[in-house]
């Protein structure tokens, strides 16, 4: 039997379990092929509909699918991945107050991503929030729910901070949003008219943007800057750069932000594959690491599960060729920007073009549809700007027949 181990929940894992389930149905159906997958989260967090969510435009459970719905055919094991032995070709990984336990792989898949550098900020950890953790965005909007009209402080001023001061503000909250750059959405430099298209967005919501600063301390009522300007914050959502989740055994492979280096078919090493956020994958045609986003995790995990199909039918594995789309972002209900293939576009139609691409990829097609309806109602509905109109928290079934 050969046995593919994927690590993580998220969006690599998704892409590359449903190709690989797709390319050897047959061998996964008569015992020949195992997947096993490896994950701390029982569900795979949608995270296009992050300022929707936030915002209370939709339920925290449309953006929630159980692993075990969204990955029918593969073995699921409720755990963290602690280390990696690539000489013996095993996953050393712990469930909860259990002793660690030993899988061996034939094929391993780190889609593991990366998390907010909390650490590195005081208090951080203790009294800020982050939205990479299982259950921290449908938390954060919970929390708001409970703190209305209160001021926030959103560091970051990438496309997630951004989208996400917008829909804190959309909620009744004032909001500053703190940016250690000139510019905010420094990642989309190349289209200057969207940025300015962004900041019009941010000051219609009435964002305070600030610029050129850092968040360098948290307590429980203030956020502090690296310029000793300290503001009052019920709340401080952190949204900045990126750290790579380290599991032990993978270090020669690193590169110095920490991320896996991989080759042109999205190969580590032999037998180790990786993609996402935690790994740095080169553009095929300029040669520089791709965005850290969605898109290229489900392309990269398409990839690699093609990859691991042609190895286990005796193939060599093609080279990774996918050259990019477009980016998006929203600031509330029919307000966003969006490149396609170069070309931007604003305001409705932007919107629109988000909409239906994030739509597109989202692993339930029940709860695409629960996101329209939802989105629907929200458009139709007056709301309480302050946040009490949020429905009702409902966690998903986790059980392996949830729909």
């Amino acid at each position: 039997m050969t046995r593919v181990v994927l690590l993580g929940g998220g969006y690599v894992t998704l892409h590359a379990y449903a190709t690989l389930a797709r390319r050897s149905g047959r061998d996964l159906a008569s015992g020949e092929l195992e997947i096993v997958v490896i994950s701390a989260d029982r569900a795979h967090r949608f995270h296009g509909f992050t300022g929707e969510l936030v915002a209370g435009m939709i339920d925290p459970d449309r953006v929630a699918t159980p692993l075990a719905e969204a990955m029918p055919l593969a073995r699921i094991i409720d755990g963290r991945a602690l280390s990696i032995d690539t000489v013996h070709q095993s996953v050393s990984y712990g469930r909860g107050e259990n002793a660690v336990e030993v899988l061996a792989y034939d094929h391993l898949v780190v889609g593991t991503g990366a998390r907010e550098p909390a650490s590195e900020v005081v208090g951080l950890e203790q009294h800020g929030r982050t939205l990479r953790g299982p259950d921290e965005i449908a938390a954060l909007a919970d929390h708001l729910g409970t703190v209305p009209g209160s001021p926030v402080v959103v560091a970051g001023g990438g496309i997630a901070g951004a989208e996400l001061a917008a829909a804190i503000a959309d909620r009744g909250h004032p909001v500053t949003l703190v940016h250690s750059g000139s510019r905010i959405l420094g990642e989309w430099s190349d289209q200057p008219g969207l940025v300015a298209r962004a900041e019009k967005e941010l000051d219609r919501l009435g964002v305070r943007v600030l610029r050129g600063v850092r968040l360098a301390e948290v307590t429980p009522t203030t956020a502090v800057l690296s310029d000793g300007t300290t503001l009052a914050a019920a709340t401080v959502v952190a949204a900045t750069g990126q750290r790579p989740v380290h599991i032990p055994g993978l270090d020669p492979w690193r590169d110095e932000r920490g991320r896996l280096r991989t080759g042109r078919t999205l190969a580590v090493r032999y037998g180790v594959w990786a993609a996402g956020d935690g790994a740095r994958v080169e553009h095929p045609k300029s040669g520089e690491p791709v965005p850290a986003n969605a898109l290229w995790a489900m392309k990269g995990g398409d990839h690699i599960g093609r990859a691991i199909a042609r190895r286990l039918s005796g193939k060599a594995p093609r080279v990774f060729t996918y050259r990019g789309l477009g980016r998006a972002a929203s600031f509330g209900l029919g307000h966003g920007i969006s490149e396609l293939y170069g070309v931007p576009f604003t305001g409705a139609l932007a919107w629109m073009l988000r909409l239906v691409f994030f739509l597109r990829f989202m692993p339930s097609p029940a709860r695409a549809v629960g996101v329209v309806s939802d989105l629907t109602r929200f458009a139709v509905t007056p709301r309480a700007r302050a946040g009490v109109d949020m429905p009702p928290r409902s966690e998903p079934a986790l059980g392996a027949g949830a729909a």
